[in-house]
């Protein structure tokens, strides 16, 4: 018995980097059907569903329906990526060191989170659409990388929660434990949005910072394909109707001139003049201005799977 042991322990050692993959793949699906990780799942329906609610009526209607119903599609993708990973590496810190010393590569054990992580979000991301399409969000037709919207709004907002999933796999690697990795959760999130470079007006030193964030690239890349620059922008007719009753000697002729305007239906022609005065070089509708997107979100990606590979390589010195 005794024997049979050792060469079951032999076998287990010494299997290769590809067979480890599975192996932790196969523990990973297991996990998921019996120990609730699925709970992400439905957690991504209900994310997208409270999104597609508050800001889908105007999204690629107008530039501010636009750039709102962007910004909070990148804020769960984000938040859906996050929550991921953020506890599964802290949670097994002991079994990791443990298996480590037993022969487990450690390449093969995050190799098996990014592929798992990967189908995890392609499925989040899935969800996401079919929100939207039972909420009637209207999509544009036109692409810009393939001939289909639907098929590049999909591969953004895959790369968005992967590379959101996969930033939070290196924290998880980092930290001891899952008190401090949910503790730390909320800080990124609020990192990942404050230097989006949508949420605030941000300069100097800030405005360089927000090279090196998801949601950066995220909303430039969905305020791109969902063309910005081409749709009308109400803000200023809302501001400007506000001020209609205004009296000037006794007239009011900021309501007269938008009486006018209305009445000689000019007011889709004055929405459309208001856009092309407030477009953005940053969201340019060409399949460059999109690839650029996408490459850096792939980047940083690839840094973060690596971070987490160099991190549990040093767990045997780990004192904690």
């Amino acid at each position: 018995m005794n024997a049979e042991n050792s060469n079951r322990k032999e076998k287990v050692k010494y299997r290769g980097r590809i067979g480890q993959t599975g192996i932790y793949l196969g523990k990973l699906i297991r996990m998921f059907r019996y120990q609730n990780d699925w709970k992400v799942i439905p957690m991504a329906a209900l994310i997208a569903g409270l999104v597609t609610f508050a800001v889908g009526a105007n999204l690629f209607k107008t530039q501010e329906g636009t750039f709102q119903g962007c910004f909070a599609l990148v804020c769960a993708c984000v938040w859906n990526g996050f929550f991921n990973s953020i506890q599964v590496v802290c949670r097994e810190r002991p079994i990791i060191k443990r298996e480590h010393r037993a022969g487990m590569h450690i390449s093969s054990y995050i190799a098996a989170h990014l592929i798992y992580q990967m189908f995890l979000c392609a499925a989040q991301t899935v969800i996401i659409l079919l929100v939207c399409r039972l909420m009637r969000i209207e999509m544009p037709s036109e692409g810009l990388i393939t001939s289909s919207f639907l098929l590049d709004l999909s591969l953004t907002l895959f790369l968005i929660t992967y590379a959101a999933d996969v930033f939070s796999l290196a924290i998880s690697s980092l930290v001891k434990n899952t008190t401090t990795a949910m503790t730390v959760m909320p800080f990124l999130l609020i990192f990942q949005l404050l230097f989006s470079g949508g949420l605030v007006q941000l300069q100097g030193l800030a405005v360089k910072i927000t090279d090196i964030t998801i949601a950066k690239w995220g909303l430039k890349g969905l305020c791109t394909l969902g063309n910005y620059n081409s749709r009308p922008m109400v803000g200023l007719w809302n501001m400007i109707y506000k001020f209609r009753d205004m009296e000037v000697y006794d007239t009011k002729p900021i309501g007269e001139v938008l009486d006018w305007i209305q009445r000689e239906n000019r007011l889709d022609e004055v929405l459309r003049a208001a856009g092309e005065n407030n477009q953005s070089p940053e969201y340019l509708f060409t399949a460059g201005n999109l690839m650029n997107c996408w490459v850096h979100m792939i980047i940083i990606t690839l840094i973060c799977a690596v971070i987490s590979v160099i991190l549990l390589e040093f767990i045997d010195r780990d004192k904690r």
